[in-house]
């Protein structure tokens, strides 16, 4: 697994104590949905993205690892991932998102093991 997947890369522009939520999530393949929630913890940073009904309003989980850029003037995050990468991502699950480390395991496997 990727072991930097769960943190902000240096270069996408992410400041400690932006707070992003309602901003719009870009896939590399167009629009995706918005931040719902968000967490720059060290080692444990993430995005929670409502799709909408794109999806019929699935919740999903992404590292933070997948954001190459954040475009605050615009609001929107630019990830590393297509539409349909996200559409085959597992679900949001919040009675396991907080600290159940095989949850944590099994979407960083997803993002960061290369499958995706």
């Amino acid at each position: 697994m990727n072991e930097h997947i769960w943190g902000y890369q240096p270069s996408s522009g992410y400041s400690t104590g932006v707070d992003l939520i309602g901003y719009k999530v870009e896939a590399t393949d167009g629009g995706i949905g918005k931040v719902d929630k968000h967490s720059d913890e060290v080692g444990s940073a993430y995005l929670v993205v409502d799709t909408g009904v794109w999806i019929f309003g699935k919740h999903v989980l992404i590292p933070a690892g997948t954001v190459r850029r954040i475009d605050t003037e615009n609001r929107t995050i630019h990830i590393d991932r297509t539409k349909a990468q996200i559409k085959d991502a597992p679900e949001f699950d919040k009675d396991k998102h907080i600290g159940d480390a095989g949850y944590h395991d099994q979407i960083g496997g997803y993002y960061g093991d290369g499958r995706v």
